[in-house]
Parts: C-alpha cells; structure tokens; sequence
C-alpha cells in the first residue's frame, strides 16, 4: 500500500477484500484518510460496482459514534474464465470472482495438434459455458490458463516446453483472446488473459483454498510429467523467467531418453508416462498417466507396484526441495496421487531428508482434484486485475 495519507481507491479495495478493514472508520484508520477522502475514494468503487454494503447490517465504528455500515467486494460483478490444458484432455469453466464454479466441461484436447487448435477449441468451450451459466459474454473479465510447460510470466509464452511440440514462444494471450471474441460475438472486446505453468497455478488454487496460513506450500504434479509449485508467502515463485520447479527434468542417473532430449531425467522414468510404458511393455494396454490412474484405482497389482517404485524416486528427489525450502505442506497431485506412490514418497523423504527439515512437514495428496488448476487460474485473473496498482488504471479505462 501507498504512504500513511496518501492511499488510492486501489488500497482501499484491497482493504476490504482481504477483510482487514471493511467499514469507513476502519479504513481512516488504516490509511490516515480523513472521512471525505475516503468517501470519495469509495464512492469510485460502487459507481464501478466493485463494491457493495455488507448483509450484516451495522457494526461499532472503531473511531466511535454511530455504528457504520460493513463493506464487500461484490463478487458477482463479473465472471473469469478458467482452462487446465494436459497432454491429451483439458478442463474448462467460468467462475465467480469468489472462486466458485458456475458451469464446467472437460474432454479430449490433445496439445499435440498446437495452439491454433487448441486454444480455438477453448473458444468454443467458453461461449458455451458462458450460455450454460446464463451470464453473458460481456460479464467476462479475463481469462486464466494453465499450461504444462515452463511459461514467461511477462509474456504469456512458454519457453522451450517438453511435452509441448509446437507453441515455444506461441502468442497464446493474443490467439485465446481471438478465439474467445470470435466465438463470444459482436461487442466482445478483448479480454486480458493470463497463462503460467499447471502445477504453478494447482498449488496457488489449493494453497489459498486450503492452506492460506501456510507460508511454504510445494506442489508436486506427477502425470504425463512432473512439475512442481511453489507458494512463499502467498505468491506463486517463479524464479527468473518461468522455470522454477521443473523437477521433471532433475537427472537421477538413469539412462532412460527422455522427451526433452536428455538422458536420465526424473520424468523418464517416474511419471506417469513413464509408468504407462512400462505396464504397456508388459502387455497392458495403458498409453497415458490417466490410464494408470485408472489400474490403480481398480487396485491393479503390477500398477501399485510400479508406482510405489516411481514414488520412491520422487521421493528421492525431494529430499532435497524440501531441504533447500523447507516448507509447511507438501502435497502430491495428479494421475499417480494415490497411496502406493504416497507410500514410496515417504520412504525416500523421511529416509534421506533430515529430521529437521521434515519436523513440521504436512505431506498429502490434492483436495481440489481436476479441479485445481482451474481454481488457481481463476484466483489469479481475481488478484491480477483487482491489485491496488491495477484498479486505478481500470477505473480511469471506465471514466469513474
């Protein structure tokens, strides 16, 4: 927030969202405003119809006098779009700004066929959510997708992905946001989109839902591949341009080809593409981490077993990310999740690890399911566009 005096309708939203200050005498006290500047700071806000008085009713004033009246965001203003591309299926839904899902569908996508059809598919996805959720195109305020692949934040554009052929360096905001005006029609204008990596936006989906007092939350993502999420102090960590937790491709002295080109890669030979290889090399018919998800929920015995097995590599593995971060929760998502490949990710950790770093260590599999990446895509299209330094800006776009 700006100076003590010096606040901006933005930091007063931002007060009232995260429910540290929600009536008037609250906010001049948390900004040193008096009460005119705050009241027109406000009155910007409901003329936006970002803002609302609260349901319940009147509550003590902080500076005394007459009980004031509560404030909220109001949530229903808009909607956001969400997608979670996998290698061969993808999810979609329109969302609340509170998070909450108001229409979904999911089915076959293969990222394989590139992004001129995958993402005009996601077009069409989302016009037909839009209809199903009775809320008309122009409610849309963004539109949040996850990816799995290494993606720059500041661009929007993966950067080198493995089990992505074809969209290194793709303009993925400007062709979804085509494709949704396209599909949306006339009077669609053109929806600010955001993209980062799956697993990135799964731990920020469960660590807010879940775990938001958790200060060091990691994700571990094992299907198709493997990738990781990290959460410090609320917000996704990406590192330099995108490629923070790319555990997938940490070697373990294997000989085993991996997609990326290298040799000896976690993902070579843990995933579940790794998994599905295996079981098919032995005469199943399994092509895909999915596929192995459903041999072990049949509790299939070769299946339980080589999972445990890949369990115990990444365990392996994250000794050290656990080590190096320390953090709070560690939670096991995706195809594998399941308690053979728990069972052989606690082996290994608590084997290796030292007592130390795993002394006040969660270790747990996903609440979320499917549904994470979409709720973490969702959240961060909410916290992009309603951000103190952004609100100002969209206000002014507005003419309030």
């Amino acid at each position: 927030m700006t100076g003590r005096g010096q606040a901006r309708a933005g930091d007063l939203l931002e007060l009232v969202r995260s429910g540290r200050a929600t009536t008037r005498g609250a906010l001049q006290q948390a900004t040193g405003l008096s009460r005119a500047t705050v009241g027109q700071r406000l009155d910007r806000l409901f003329r936006a119809g970002w803002l609302r008085e609260g349901a319940g009713g009147p509550v003590d004033s902080p500076l005394g006098g007459r009980p004031s009246i509560t404030l909220e965001f109001d949530d229903e203003h808009a909607v956001v779009l969400a997608a979670d591309l996998d290698t061969r299926h993808a999810r979609a839904a329109v969302l609340s700004l509170a998070g909450e899902i108001l229409a979904e569908h999911s089915g076959t996508l293969v990222i394989e066929d590139g992004p001129d059809v995958v993402l005009g598919e996601l077009g069409r996805w989302f016009a037909e959510l839009l209809e199903k959720a009775g809320q008309p195109a122009r409610t849309v305020c963004g539109i949040g997708l996850a990816v799995p692949g290494p993606v720059d934040s500041d661009t929007g554009r993966v950067v080198q992905p493995p089990i992505m052929p074809g969209w290194d360096g793709h303009d993925i905001r400007g062709r979804l946001a085509g494709a949704f005006a396209e599909c949306a029609g006339e009077g669609v204008g053109v929806v600010p989109v955001l993209v980062d990596n799956d697993a990135n936006l799964m731990a920020y989906g469960e660590q807010r839902t879940g775990y938001a007092d958790c200060s060091a939350f990691v994700l571990v993502k094992v299907s198709t591949g493997i990738g990781a999420g990290v959460v410090v102090d609320g917000s996704i960590y990406r590192g330099i341009d995108g490629g923070a937790g790319d555990i997938g491709h940490i070697r373990v002295g294997t000989e085993t080809l991996c997609r990326c080109g290298a040799y000896g890669c976690l993902a070579a030979v843990a995933s579940g593409g790794a998994v599905a290889r295996r079981l098919a090399e032995a005469g199943l018919p399994t092509a895909s981490g999915s596929d192995v998800r459903d041999l072990l929920a049949a509790g299939h015995p070769e299946a339980v077993g080589l999972a445990r097995e890949a369990g115990r590599l990444v365990g392996d593995v994250l000794a050290t990310v656990v080590t190096l971060l320390n953090p709070g929760v560690l939670m096991i998502a995706g195809d594998l999740a399941g308690t053979p490949f728990l069972t052989g990710v606690r082996e290994l950790l608590y084997q290796r690890a030292l007592p130390r770093s795993t002394a006040h260590l969660d270790v747990v599999t996903a609440r979320l399911g499917e549904r994470a990446g979409l709720v973490g895509a969702g959240a961060l299209v909410v916290g992009h566009l309603y951000a103190p330094e952004r609100v100002e800006e969209r206000l002014l776009a507005m003419g309030v």
